[in-house]
């Protein structure tokens, strides 16, 4: 379904949004699609036999799927997210995995864990909460495993910021969203999802104990990171 959203109050992850994600994402995210095929080769890299493969705020299935279609039952899946109607999608698209209506800022639940995503989520929880969260990806992998971040950054500064920001908005402009529509969804942004530097989530995951930590991805203000346990 084609994204025609055009929020008056604050971001909701609501129904009209999960019907047309896909796409949102698509028109929304520069280099997406590598990002997505990344975030798959490299975590396909760290599964352990009999393990569990968590991805929290799994919104629609997207960042977990390319793991479903390649190992089916060989692992198990465990989707977290605190947006029912992504969570009745998932369970929709997936029958038989758990996934659950879930809040991360409590930390996570226990699993045997070689690999966690957390894909442009961090980023709509507030900031206090976020050292919490790594803290319990790192305790609930097992060692060896990875835990797999991409999150919308800021720049290290103002005048750099603008510049990433004003290429990142011309993009959407280009994948046919309208001055209106960027303008909306940027106003119902503000306060829900609050980005912060590359190198703070770099410093989040390294004082969460992973001492291996790389970018993996960047595309103007998008970054992925790897960091292994």
């Amino acid at each position: 379904m084609q994204d025609n959203v055009m929020p008056t109050g604050k971001w909701e992850f609501n129904q009209e949004v999960t019907d047309c994600f896909d796409e949102m994402l698509e028109r929304s995210i520069p280099g997406y699609h590598d990002m997505r095929e990344l975030v798959a080769k490299l975590g396909s890299k760290y599964l352990q036999v009999n393990t569990t493969i968590m991805d929290i705020g799994c919104s629609n299935g997207d960042a977990i799927a390319p793991f479903i279609r390649k190992f089916g039952p060989a692992y198990k899946y465990l989707c977290l997210d605190k947006s029912e109607p992504m969570i009745n999608k998932i369970k929709e698209r997936f029958g038989y995995i758990d996934a659950r209506l879930y809040d991360i800022t409590n930390g996570l639940p226990e699993a045997e864990t070689s690999v966690i995503l957390s894909i442009l989520t961090l980023q709509f929880t507030p900031i206090e909460y976020r050292q919490k969260i790594v803290k319990s990806a790192y305790d609930r992998l097992l060692p060896g495993g990875a835990f797999i971040v991409v999150e919308k950054v800021l720049g290290n500064t103002e005048d750099i910021d603008s510049l990433l920001v004003n290429e990142y908005y011309q993009i959407k402009a280009e994948n046919a969203y309208t001055q209106e529509q960027i303008a909306a969804k940027r106003k119902s942004l503000e306060g829900v999802l609050v980005p912060i530097t590359a190198k703070w989530n770099e410093e989040l995951l390294k004082s969460a104990g992973f001492m291996k930590v790389d970018c993996f991805w960047r595309y103007l203000n998008f970054a992925g990171w790897i960091a292994i346990k």
